[in-house]
């Protein structure tokens, strides 16, 4: 039986309340402050955690309804990254995003991204000029070359338009640890903004050299896949949070998934795939209060490994 996100959340509640204390030092923000990092190349800083549009379509009004209610609750939870790509639901996911910022007039309060993913030099300054018109807005903040497609060829197509002013970063993504060889090759030889690599507790290759060398070549680095292709919600179903949630102001297992990773110190942002209002509001809580120091996340590590 698989288990749903909503499930999990059901079961998170048990140990909602438990309060433990705390036996070792935890990064945090101030009290009830969104946790954020800065992007390195400027030192512009990004909250935490932030939603992933991969399954950003509206296939019936009640829908729509909702993604429309995630992005203007999004904001006023002090969430500002919105990942989309040009190849996300056939560029459904990019014109859906335009067109609900503008209806709610919260463009300004959104750090948008977005992907490219097509060979050649005329074919990528057209696909860039296509996200620009269906997310209907005059200056995106950061395009990446998806999953390193042709990725010489358009991080300098990107580099014009960057130049132009127009674009603010530029970057590279994968999701896929067979394209990590490549992913190392073009961070030490481009110059760029961003990198986007697949990180999770239960899925931690992108660790062991993508994201030191993220730091030492000063990259920020936006996290996708956090819950593992669902893999973690699954290996986790039926259980209750374990007691050393509360150490790290955990109630909720996303949370604890999130906490992770972002505890990482090479990490800008994380961006979960999210759809409902219940698991935008979840999700957010990730970017307050502690979070798990080396000792800790090593626990964790061997939590999960264990299930």
């Amino acid at each position: 039986m698989q288990l749903t996100r909503r499930d999990v959340l059901k079961l998170a509640v048990m140990a909602a309340g438990s309060s433990l204390p705390v036996r070792g030092l935890y990064a945090q923000a101030a009290p009830g402050a969104v946790i954020t990092r800065p992007i390195p190349s400027t030192g512009e800083r990004l909250p935490v955690v932030g939603i992933g549009g991969r399954d950003w379509e509206a296939e019936t009004p009640a829908i729509r309804a909702e993604l429309k209610e995630v992005l203007r609750r999004f904001p006023e939870l002090g969430g500002k990254v919105i990942d989309t790509a040009e190849g996300y639901r056939s560029g459904a996911s990019e014109v859906l995003f335009g067109e609900l910022a503008q209806e709610l007039s919260n463009r300004d309060k959104l750090f948008m991204a977005t992907k490219i993913n097509v060979t050649g030099k005329q074919p990528g300054l057209a696909q860039i000029e296509q996200s620009f018109r269906r997310l209907q807005t005059s200056r995106l903040d950061l395009i990446c070359v998806h999953n390193l497609r042709d990725a010489v060829t358009q991080l300098q197509n990107l580099r014009e338009v960057k130049q132009s002013g127009r674009l603010r970063y530029i970057g590279i993504t994968t999701s896929f640890d067979n394209q990590y060889v490549q992913m190392e090759q073009l961070m030490k030889s481009e110059q760029m903004d961003f990198m986007q690599v697949d990180y999770a507790v239960d899925s931690r290759g992108a660790a062991d050299r993508l994201l030191p060398l993220a730091a030492d070549r000063g990259f920020g680095v936006m996290v996708n896949l956090p819950f593992g292709r669902g893999r973690l919600f699954s290996a986790v179903r039926n259980q209750s949070l374990p007691d050393w949630a509360g150490e790290i102001d955990c109630t909720s297992w996303a949370q604890i998934f999130l906490k992770y990773i972002i505890a990482h110190p090479a990490v800008t942002v994380v961006i979960p795939g999210t759809r409902q209002v219940a698991h935008v509001v979840d999700n957010m809580k990730a970017a307050h209060g502690r979070l798990p120091d080396a000792a800790m996340r090593r626990r964790m590590e061997d939590f999960m490994d264990k299930i």
